[in-house]
């Protein structure tokens, strides 16, 4: 099974964007959840994952805030991504 992963971005943000980029250049799937798309969006990111920023990307329900590139690969080699 693949690992779930949901990326919190907005629009203007450059770190998403690089984000998008790395997982689309290795093929990595994830949900993109932008926040000027839906209000929703803001509010799960702000109460159930903890974070005001963008990108906040979820692996299987752990949370990286930012852009944290070493983290996110640890996370996908963790779960074989």
């Amino acid at each position: 099974m693949l690992a779930s992963i949901i990326l919190y971005t907005q629009p203007e943000c450059p770190p998403c964007n690089i984000i998008k980029l790395f997982f689309n250049d290795r093929g990595v799937r994830y949900e993109e959840r932008n926040l000027a798309s839906n209000p929703l969006f803001k509010e799960e990111l702000q109460i159930k994952w903890e974070s005001l920023s963008t990108p906040t990307i979820i692996v299987e329900n752990e949370v990286i805030r930012g852009f944290d590139i070493d983290r996110l690969n640890e996370l996908l080699n963790k779960h074989n991504l």
